[in-house]
């Protein structure tokens, strides 16, 4: 099975100039490994840049798709209800898409335009440029592929913030305290976010003290919360669905299993906003409570 490898700038002029003056590919694998990349992504890395070299060929920019040896995913049945109208304590969310392969559906009116409109004023002055956790080190950094502006609620932070955390864990199935904080994002005009993971990729410390604390993240919600002028659909590329941003409507996907797997068909992107701009709200769940780090 394939798996898409996001890498820094920095990485590859590293790999690029390495290659160039001779050093063994063993040497370099080895290097990585001791930075904490797994072994196999290592090599998979290294044989891509040595031959694009050896062709004259330019390597690749910031991502390349790597042969993963990890088993196929076993879908066991998913976590959200199979119902067509899914039925939280204050709400009904009728379902108008739903995917087997990896585990998508598309979800109806999840938050009123009103609750919409107050989470984005809520946000607006608490919003910081958005970071990623950097593979190797485990350190949050901003990143050219991630340009948006992005902050965190607090789990249950008020009584408004603690409704939509209630009914949210009941729509996906799991108790409110496996749930992260609610997130916002705001995309501006040509923003974008390239294809990644939501779940945590056990390469680096903070990644494996993460998983250790909370588990594995197992689910994604993404509710939009405006109309996007043009642009800013959820894109899954492993199955060619895009989902347009509905204001109150939302994408929900699964992603880890009962053994542990991960689904890699879940990679997903979000596409450039050509007008006017893009918010979304995320909740991420964990295999069991959430506990930050300290």
């Amino acid at each position: 099975m394939s798996m898409l490898i996001n890498f820094s700038p920095e990485l590859s002029a590293w790999l690029i100039h390495n290659l160039e003056r001779g050093c063994s590919t063993d040497d370099i694998v080895q290097s990585m490994v001791a930075q904490k990349f797994e072994k196999w992504v290592a090599e998979g890395l290294v044989e891509t840049f040595q031959v694009a070299l050896r062709n004259g060929k330019e390597p690749p920019k910031d991502s390349v798709i790597l042969e993963d040896p990890l088993p196929d995913y076993l879908y066991e049945t998913p976590r959200l209800s199979q119902e067509p109208v899914l039925m939280t304590s204050d709400r009904k969310i009728p379902v108008l898409l739903r995917i087997q392969k990896p585990v998508i559906a598309l979800l109806e009116g999840v938050l009123s335009h009103e609750e919409c409109d107050t989470i984005i004023e809520l946000a607006k002055g608490r919003l910081k440029p958005s970071t990623v956790v950097d593979y190797s080190s485990g350190m949050d950094k901003t990143v050219e592929h991630r340009d948006s502006e992005g902050m965190f609620f607090k789990l249950q932070e008020t009584a408004f913030i603690s409704k939509l955390d209630r009914r949210i864990s009941e729509l996906m199935n799991c108790p409110i305290e496996h749930g992260e904080g609610l997130q916002v994002l705001r995309y501006g005009t040509n923003a974008k976010n390239t294809p990644h993971f939501d779940f945590l990729v056990p390469a680096n410390e903070a990644n494996k003290e993460s998983i250790k604390r909370s588990g594995q993240r197992i689910s994604t919600l993404v509710v939009y919360l405006n109309e996007v002028k043009a642009g800013g659909e959820t894109i899954f590329p492993e199955i060619g669905l895009s989902v347009l941003p509905r204001k109150g409507n939302a994408v929900y996907f699964e992603y880890t299993n009962g053994l542990g797997q991960l689904d890699l068909k879940s990679v997903h992107a979000g596409a450039q906003v050509f007008e006017g701009e893009k918010w979304a709200l995320t909740k991420w769940m964990r295999e069991r409570p959430f506990v930050p780090a300290s």
